[in-house]
């Protein structure tokens, strides 16, 4: 019966190594794999077979199987056009594809006009906008401070704040510019669903605003001069 006792281990082992996996398909693979190895250790061990561990079992395995096979569909289901790989390559790298994937379900391409205003000084930006190409102008009390272009964020920080917080300065395109849109409700559903985009998500606007201090301290510098 030593061997027995040798399969209880092992499903345990199984459980304790799962939980240090990060991937979600092997993690829920070893547990389903955990789960059989325990009802066949419950099942023949001394005094077995004993129901009452190996129907509970059975049921984790089983959503365990629900679950893999629903990623895997959600994987396969996943396609990107060339500009959306383009972005997943250059700005939302710490994004998995199914996340990347959720977060431009509920996003809207948008074409702005020269001359169009993003974002009004004073007044609340209706979402965030990612600046796919162009160029916009930001003005703060009457002073052009920058004229960020591809891949800039716009009214990140008022969502950051609470989504009520108003524009510090206008943006106003000067080329025309293609862009992404995330409406404030939109995007805050999702991110209360999902903590992990939520995550991912703000490390995205930590490093834009690092940019932008950059960009700023470099503007300084140049007017100094």
């Amino acid at each position: 019966m030593d061997y027995i006792w040798l399969v209880g281990h092992l499903a345990f082992f199984l459980t304790a190594v799962s939980f240090m996996l990060k991937d979600i398909i092997l993690l829920r693979s070893l547990a389903l794999l955990s789960a059989l190895v325990g009802i066949g250790y419950n099942f023949f061990a001394s005094g077995g077979p004993n129901w009452l561990p190996i129907f509970w079992l059975s049921v984790f395995g089983i959503i365990n199987a629900f679950r893999i096979i629903g990623i895997v569909r959600e994987k396969l289901s996943i396609h990107f056009s060339e500009e959306e790989k383009e972005l997943y390559e250059t700005i939302f790298t710490n994004f998995n594809p199914v996340e990347y994937m959720k977060l431009f379900r509920c996003a809207q391409w948008q074409e702005v006009s020269p001359g169009s205003v993003i974002a009004q000084q004073g007044k609340v930006v209706d979402g965030v906008y990612l600046l796919y190409n162009g160029e916009v102008s930001v003005v703060r009390d009457g002073t052009e401070i920058g004229r960020p272009r591809d891949g800039a964020l716009i009214g990140e920080m008022s969502f950051v704040q609470g989504g009520k917080t108003p524009a510090s300065a206008t943006v106003t395109a000067t080329k025309p510019c293609r862009c992404v849109f995330w409406s404030k409700a939109e995007l805050r559903s999702l991110l209360r669903r999902n903590p992990a985009i939520d995550v991912a998500l703000n490390h995205v606007f930590s490093v834009d605003l690092a940019k932008k201090l950059q960009n700023s301290e470099t503007n300084a510098e140049f007017n100094r001069e």
